[in-house]
């Protein structure tokens, strides 16, 4: 078994506090939580936002419907709960009634738990998202740095998906990621109401495919699409919501020159990005291998972000005539300028402009040799 960031959830859970599990489908949501349900010492009822019954109870808003769902027990936990209507109401009524009552609950859909459980549950939540399995979760569990560093091109052609990681042969980390590709992905996204066609979030994500690293048209994918500009924006947001992708916005502090107006987008999971294109390739027979090596290191580092409560603010920095930097991490007042190498030869030097504009910034590629300090 793969440890994960999450596996003692004690300290996170509080009495009269409900704690909301995020995270893309599949990733082990469940099983950290029935995990630690299994060696918890309260005495707690588990149930699934998929059951009706629960469905009904929990959105009807009634007390007499709510309350007595809680009674007798001092933990309850709701797997799926994305799937219950109005459940931020339903928890509300549950923490704030039921006297010392922990809760816990996993969504696989951050639009419909965001919108639903943020403004009832302000002030008696916390919130943490599982990603796909980090580096940093691999080096504190079966492996060390050298064995880490010899499996690089595994996570960067198939991901780390923690069903994928666990798989022995080639052909089973295909199969499961073209499953998780055509069959979770986009559940989420096209139950959504506002979601006309699935057609277009499939085309859309695999044009963002192509483009990882790059920063991205709204007008250029409206017009390969066929749909309007503000779809394209709609559903953009859609797919970061439902943890398919994540975007970063440009630095824009001393130069007119500095690029701000577009975005790059990256996927959470190297194996999702080639599921979508259907390109799983050894690294020998790719033309995208910097491509894969920046979505890597950069969801790699957000993940530490997250997991290692780093405060930062995530940029990337180019300018009209060229010159740029992968990524910019604000911390503490401070820049640090993060380029992304495949190749172990050589360190570059900063643009000169970066150099120019933000001299007392810090600046350093991040490589085959050095990626696990910046990563885990």
């Amino acid at each position: 078994m793969i440890p994960r960031i999450y596996d003692d959830l004690e300290k996170l859970i509080k009495p009269s506090k409900a704690l909301v599990i995020y995270g893309p489908r599949r990733v082990g949501k469940t099983t950290t939580l029935t995990n630690y349900l299994n060696d918890t010492v309260w005495k707690y009822k588990l149930d699934s936002g998929d059951n009706i019954e629960t469905q009904n109870r929990l959105s009807s808003q009634s007390f007499k419907e709510i309350i007595p769902y809680a009674e007798g027990y001092e933990l309850l936990a709701i797997d799926e709960a994305q799937h219950i209507p109005g459940i931020g109401l339903g928890l509300k009524i549950l923490v704030d009634q039921v006297s010392k009552l922990r809760v816990v609950v996993t969504g696989s859909s951050s639009f419909d738990l965001a919108n639903q459980i943020g403004e009832p549950l302000v002030g008696r939540k916390h919130t943490i998202t599982l990603y796909p399995v980090s580096q940093l979760e691999l080096l504190r569990g079966e492996y060390n740095r050298a064995e880490l560093a010899d499996k690089l091109e595994e996570f960067l052609i198939f991901g780390s998906y923690p069903e994928v990681l666990m798989s022995k042969t080639r052909k089973e980390k295909i199969n499961l990621l073209k499953e998780i590709v055509n069959s979770y992905l986009f559940n989420d996204i096209l139950d959504f109401d506002r979601v006309k066609s699935s057609r277009v979030i499939v085309d859309l994500t695999k044009l963002l495919a192509f483009q990882v690293g790059c920063e991205v048209s709204l007008n250029e994918l409206s017009r390969n699409l066929g749909v309007d500009v503000k779809t394209v924006g709609r559903y953009l947001d859609l797919l970061e919501k439902a943890f398919i992708i994540v975007s970063v916005s440009g630095l824009r502090r001393n130069l007119r020159r500095e690029v701000t107006s577009k975005r790059k987008y990256y996927f959470l999971d190297n194996g999702v990005r080639n599921g979508v294109i259907s390109q799983f390739n050894s690294l020998d027979k790719r033309d995208d291998i910097g491509q894969l090596w920046e979505n890597f290191i950069f969801v790699e580092r957000l993940k530490k972000r997250d997991y290692k409560e780093i405060n930062a603010n995530a940029y990337f920095w180019r300018t009209h005539d060229g010159q740029e930097i992968d990524l910019v991490e604000e911390r503490d007042g401070n820049y640090f300028g993060l380029e992304f190498k495949w190749s172990k030869k050589g360190i570059t030097k900063p643009p000169t402009l970066w150099t120019e504009n933000y001299p007392n910034a810090k600046y350093k590629t991040i490589n085959r040799e050095n990626y696990l300090d910046f990563v885990a």
